[in-house]
């Protein structure tokens, strides 16, 4: 008996200089009662690299039908039919390449991180006392069905690959439009107990007989040899794939499918700079990979599986753990590739005109690792926007550190060039230069445009006035300094800092230590205007000038420690007497009303001293009574008071408890603040506080909007929402570092020896950074 089951695959191809990515579903049918399951399968697997972003890559629904057998189909969104064979039960796999786990796990190599490869499996079952013949078939339209297409030339091809015992066919579908061609291959794995037949074109935007009367036939397709015609101008091409499963009575059968999308050279909009993808290096530059990308997914899938869960079951097993939290910290990495993210390697000359002499790992880290850009949002088309990556950035140092290292060079190299052409900004009308020297960019640059090569596409307000950018790049420099021991790399970034730190001097009008904003929204709140000193900028600028403080030590400048010393000390006073009010630091010193507002994202400056080691003890910036106190009003106010503490921390609530509505952002939810304020609660040892003030943005966002994998930055009470698929939150890594160092603190105080706890996900350097200044890398010694 044959019964033919279709998967056909409506997906969207690599988009232009952005990441490669397939959006869309696949149709399980039954070819003799023509009975369908619908899968809503969003399979993030952008260009950079598969992010395994459901509980170890098992999605899965198993439910009774009416044919009394189960099936079991897994996608991140699923519905499932009856099957109407009796005794036949299926269940669906989706596993993409390995990201996180490729940079956490010892064993696993850096190429799988980069792979733009997913693999679908199917395991199915034969309950029944018959033999039975299963087909399934999985189809794919060339291209995206729009105006890349519309010129026709698209043509496609079959394809067999033999290597190592292991035989994999498909089609290739080779989409050759300029600038960035590319080439699909929908493929299967050839083994002793199945076939695989190919329908190398039919149109895809017909009823589709073509297809079915063929696989009706005997539950295979004609696979004839060669290539297809290319298609005409205005006409649509698609293949399809199919594998046929011989099942014997009480038998199991696994039938594999992959999907590889091969656009190994990218131009972006201003066609200026030809880049290569990542993969490039390990699997070739000229557009024939899509074979061994497939056989090499196929071959090695079941391994990637086996690390992933390596990787997550410290946090999955952890039962003290609640399993929103699990969802959200391993769910929310799907930005990390969806984010229109590109991993590419550094042209031979892109560094030859750069003042990098100080900056000794700078070109041997970016050609080693390559360059990584990722939008600040879906909606937002500006790459690594740093006052954001500040609270995303979290994810990268604890998931792959070397491409923290990597943007952190990047963003230093543009710190350092100036943009002289003249600018208007929207908010203020003012004509000014696009970037100034030695001040931090706001974003390395629009995919439209030349990224990298021309920065700061971001026109709203002149960010060279921001008073957070500079301080944002001192603390991440500190930060991930402490979190990998790499000693070159703080060498490297310490000129840059002390640079942006002179800069950003000129704040301070008063000379008191501490500066002051502008009377306009300047620095990431950039809609919500802030006048005088302030909880938010101040802070930040405090726990700079201690970060710096830490610094001029470790890099042995004594005159620079003693001045910013001076400074530090002038400053906490200063703080302390304008903001602190015996509850919470006011939002400003302002003579407005909002002056008293209570800003859920006031301790952002104690929340990244913590997180680099600092700010307790004896080096404590801010009192920490003052800390937890402020801490506890945000729960009591911002979270508690606000939604019936079911939706998060909104930005301001106002002293008696209503949300400050002088602004939009100020009467808004932004997810990956609340993620970042959770943290700072879980390092104050309010851990039930910051998880509960936590969960109220996922139950929110993954269940009562329905936005799964399009996190948004904002939300408001009323349950609007802006800015679908946002970088911030991936702050919820910072919670996960809490925790950990929180355990850590736990094991030092505990009596006795204590066995090395091995969490699977643990980020601290094996120097710590005493020992890494005792024993810099040789080529960073002088």
């Amino acid at each position: 008996m044959v019964v033919p089951w279709v998967a056909l695959g409506e997906a969207l191809s690599p988009e232009a200089g952005e990441a490669s990515s397939v959006v869309g579903s696949l149709i399980l049918e039954c070819t003799s009662t023509k009975q369908s399951l619908l899968i809503n399968s969003q399979c993030v697997c952008a260009g950079k690299g598969r992010l395994c972003t459901s509980k170890s890559c098992l999605w899965s629904a198993r439910v009774s039908c009416t044919a009394g057998t189960g099936a079991c189909v897994g996608t991140l969104h699923s519905t499932t039919p009856s099957i109407p064979e009796p005794g036949l039960s299926i269940s669906f796999l989706a596993k993409m390449s390995p990201s996180p786990a490729a940079r956490s796990h010892p064993s696993c190599p850096m190429t799988t991180s980069s792979l733009p490869v997913g693999v679908f499996v199917w395991d199915v079952e034969n309950e029944g006392d018959e033999a039975l013949d299963v087909s399934i078939m999985f189809s794919m339209r060339n291209g995206l069905g729009g105006e890349d297409d519309a010129p026709g030339g698209l043509w496609n091809e079959p394809f067999c690959l033999e290597r190592d015992g292991e035989t994999v066919q498909g089609l290739l579908l080779h989409h050759p439009t300029p600038p960035n061609p590319y080439t699909m291959a929908v493929a299967a794995r050839l083994t002793a107990d199945t076939m695989v037949t190919h329908l190398t074109a039919f149109d895809p935007d017909s009823a589709g007989q073509q297809v079915w009367q063929d696989l009706l036939q005997d539950g295979q397709l004609d696979s004839l040899a060669g290539q297809s015609l290319p298609s005409q101008k205005g006409v649509g091409i698609a293949g399809a794939v199919c594998v046929m499963g011989k099942l014997p009575p009480r038998g199991q059968r696994r039938l594999e499918f992959s999907l590889a999308w091969d656009m190994p050279r990218i131009m972006f909009g201003a066609k200026g700079q030809v880049y290569y993808r990542r993969y490039t290096r390990f699997f070739g530059p000229d557009g024939d990979a899509a074979p061994t990308l497939s056989h090499y997914a196929l071959c090695r899938y079941a391994d990637w599986e086996e690390r992933i869960s390596a990787w997550q079951s410290p946090v999955l097993d952890d039962r003290s753990l609640p399993a929103w939290y699990k969802s959200a910290l391993f769910n929310e990495l799907y930005f990390l590739a969806d984010g229109g993210t590109v991993w590419l390697e550094v042209p031979e000359d892109c560094l030859r005109e750069e003042p990098v002499e100080s900056m000794c790992q700078l070109r041997p880290l970016l050609r080693e690792y390559g360059r990584f850009g990722y939008l600040e949002g879906q909606e937002y088309r500006m790459y690594n926007t740093y006052d954001v990556h500040f609270y995303a950035s979290f994810a990268l140092i604890m998931l792959w550190p070397k491409l923290e290292l990597s943007l952190q060079y990047d963003m230093a190299l543009a710190t350092l060039r100036e943009d002289l052409a003249q600018q208007r900004y929207l908010m203020s009308g003012i004509i000014a230069p696009v970037k100034r020297r030695n001040v931090v960019p706001h974003d390395v640059g629009d995919p439209d445009d030349e990224p990298w090569l021309r920065v700061n596409a971001y026109v709203v307000h002149d960010t060279a006035d921001w008073k957070d950018l500079n301080l944002k790049f001192v603390l991440q420099v500190y930060r991930d300094y402490y979190l990998t021991g790499d000693h070159c790399f703080l060498r490297d970034m310490w000129p840059v800092c002390l640079a942006v730190m002179e800069s950003e001097m000129k704040f301070d009008k008063d000379q008191d230590g501490l500066i002051e904003n502008g009377g306009y929204a300047d620095q990431t709140y950039d809609g919500w205007v802030t006048t005088g000193p302030s909880a938010y900028c101040g802070g930040l600028w405090l726990a700079a000038v201690a970060v710096m403080v830490k610094m001029a030590a470790l890099c042995g400048a004594q005159e620079v420690q003693d001045k910013f010393s001076s400074i530090l000390s002038r400053g906490q006073e200063a703080y302390e007497r304008l903001l602190w009010n015996g509850r919470y630091y006011n939002y400003d010193c302002s003579s407005q009303p909002q002056s008293h507002s209570i800003m859920s994202d006031q301790c952002a400056g104690q929340w990244f001293l913590r997180a680099s080691g600092l700010g307790e003890g004896d080096s404590e910036v801010f009192p920490t009574p003052h800390v937890v106190r402020a801490l506890q009003t945000i729960f009591e106010y911002n979270v508690q008071g606000f939604a019936g503490g079911a939706m998060g921390a909104v930005n301001g609530m106002q002293p008696h408890g209503v949300p400050d509505r002088s602004s939009v952002q100020s009467d808004e939810v932004w997810v990956g603040v609340v993620y970042g304020l959770a943290a700072t609660m879980i390092q104050e040892g309010l851990t039930w506080e910051g998880f509960r003030t936590a969960e109220g943005c996922y139950r929110t966002v993954w269940e009562r909007l329905g936005l799964a994998f399009q996190t948004p930055e904002a939300y408001c009470q009323q349950q609007v929402f802006r800015s679908l698929a946002y970088m911030r939150p991936l702050s919820i890594w910072a919670m996960q570092l809490a925790l950990q160092q929180q355990q850590q603190q736990q094991h030092k105080k505990a009596p006795g020896p204590i066995a090395k706890q091995d969490t699977g996900l643990s980020t601290r350097p094996k120097l710590g950074p005493k020992e890494a200044v005792a024993n810099p890398s040789p080529e960073c010694a002088s």
